[in-house]
């Protein structure tokens, strides 16, 4: 733990001896650009031993809470989803990225979009060194093998998910060979679906029973089947959906939904599936730093009218995961899932990936499909209840459909871009961003290809329409 720890602390690239293959990957502008080692010390060397084994894994961590898609900084799916569909008013700079999320007038050379796939496929790179490492070594004990094997697919599946949502036809990058990489093809939404899920099971496979060193901040089995069950879902399996999600639920052992919400974030939190630990001692999440504010007006972002009203009468989530602000005359409110945004001696809250109601509600969305109306209902109102409100009256499928919707805007604002992901998914993001974003186009369910990418490399053409 204590080299955990120190890993966290000043990050595994500062290893320079011991991980100098990780050097070659954090100067690259694209995944395309990795360069050949330039020294005889290659993978072997790494992964001869569990602690450097485990602190190269580690740092794929530390990569995804700092620099990629799931970091709680503005160039994270959390807030920058959060401008680009209905959650979060932006009051910053004009001439931040993230004002063209705002906006809708992202393109194709937009620096924070660059960054999502240079990130991203820096950090499946860095997956990919540790599964072939890990998995060509003839020292590492079998079960470190199969775990940080299956945390390293785990990783790559998750990566290329969001990729795909953001995307569309996307390169799944499987290797480190800089030949291929330089050259990679886009493939199909669905194929690249395909591969995620092989990916994810053969994780489940390998990934143990138990989280590594007691806390929940390295996947285990269960993270993976909770990964899958959202994956499923998005691919329209239903059935494999509601079992990976109930796998998850029936761990009531392990899991269990918080009823005090103003603990339902803190990191010892029985309800937290997979969550990143703080950079530092003492520190909490970035997503407090960015989404609290002491004073009005506010100096970056605020949640949107829209959202607020979406809340009925009487739910905790908005007593309790709100927080108005107030000048006298005006008055705005912010997340207020995350309590703290400033070090406070201990580490109180981790950035939380996966909760167990997203479970819930994926098998409610699930059953539904499957036209088992009373399972849906009985998942739907579990999460309603919890949070003070009554049960759901409807019996119609598309109507039970829209309430799950309208549950999910509630339950995971400000998370990830679960709203985002799924206005898309239900096909209403047209519907729900017309009104609110003028000059909203269809085609910007999709964002652009990184302009940089299609120069160095024309199999990544076309580019996606409207940009």
């Amino acid at each position: 733990m204590k080299l955990m720890k120190n890993i966290q602390s000043f990050g595994i690239l500062r290893l320079t001896v011991v991980v100098g293959l990780l050097l070659l990957l954090s100067g690259c502008d694209s995944f395309v650009d990795i360069d050949l080692p330039t020294s005889q010390l290659t993978s072997s060397s790494v992964f001869d031993e569990k602690a450097t084994a485990n602190a190269a894994m580690t740092d794929v961590y530390s990569k995804l809470r700092d620099s990629g898609l799931l970091t709680g900084r503005a160039s994270g799916m959390s807030i920058s989803l959060g401008t680009y569909a209905d959650e979060l008013d932006y009051y910053g700079t004009t001439l931040a990225d993230i004002q063209h999320f705002y906006n809708n007038s992202v393109l194709a050379r937009n620096g924070a979009v660059a960054e999502w796939w240079n990130s991203s496929y820096n950090i499946i790179y860095s997956a990919n060194t540790v599964y072939e490492g890990v998995s060509a070594s003839t020292k590492l004990a079998q079960a470190d093998k199969d775990q940080l094997m299956g945390e390293a697919l785990f990783v790559r599946g998750l990566v290329h998910f969001y990729l795909v949502n953001l995307f569309g036809n996307i390169p799944y990058i499987t290797t480190t060979n800089y030949e291929q990489n330089q050259v990679a093809q886009k493939i199909a939404i669905a194929e690249v679906y395909n591969h995620i899920i092989a990916d994810l099971e053969a994780a489940k496979l390998l990934l143990p029973a138990d989280y590594f060193v007691g806390q929940r901040i390295r996947p285990n089995k269960l993270v993976a089947s909770a990964l899958l069950a959202r994956v499923y879902l998005y691919n329209g399996n239903n059935e494999e959906a509601s079992n990976e999600a109930s796998a998850v639920i029936n761990e009531n052992g392990t899991y269990s939904l918080v009823g005090d919400f103003d603990s339902a974030f803190l990191a010892g939190s029985t309800s937290t599936i997979w969550q990143l630990i703080p950079q530092d001692a003492g520190g909490n999440t970035q997503e407090g730093a960015n989404l609290i504010f002491n004073a009005g007006p506010p100096t970056f972002a605020a949640l949107t009218n829209g959202l607020m009203n979406a809340f009925e009468p009487g739910d905790l989530r908005r007593m309790h995961w709100v927080r108005a602000i107030t000048d006298g005359s005006n008055t705005w409110y912010h997340s207020f899932k995350y309590k703290q945004q400033t070090n406070t001696g201990t580490t109180e809250e981790y950035s939380i990936v996966m909760r167990l109601s997203e479970m819930y509600l994926i098998r409610a969305e699930a059953r539904a499909k499957q036209g088992f109306i009373s399972e849906a209902k009985d998942d739907l109102n579990t999460i309603r209840n919890l949070a003070g409100l009554s049960g759901t009256a409807t019996n119609n499928q598309q109507d039970l459909l829209s309430a799950i919707l309208q549950e999910r805007r509630v339950e995971f604002f400000t998370e990830e871009g679960h709203r985002f992901f799924d206005l898309k998914r239900a096909g209403e993001l047209n519907n729900a961003l017309t009104s609110v974003k003028p000059g909203w186009n269809a085609t910007e369910a999709l964002f652009p290809l990184p302009e940089n990418e299609l120069l160095r490399n024309p199999n990544m053409l076309p580019q996606n329409p409207g940009y």
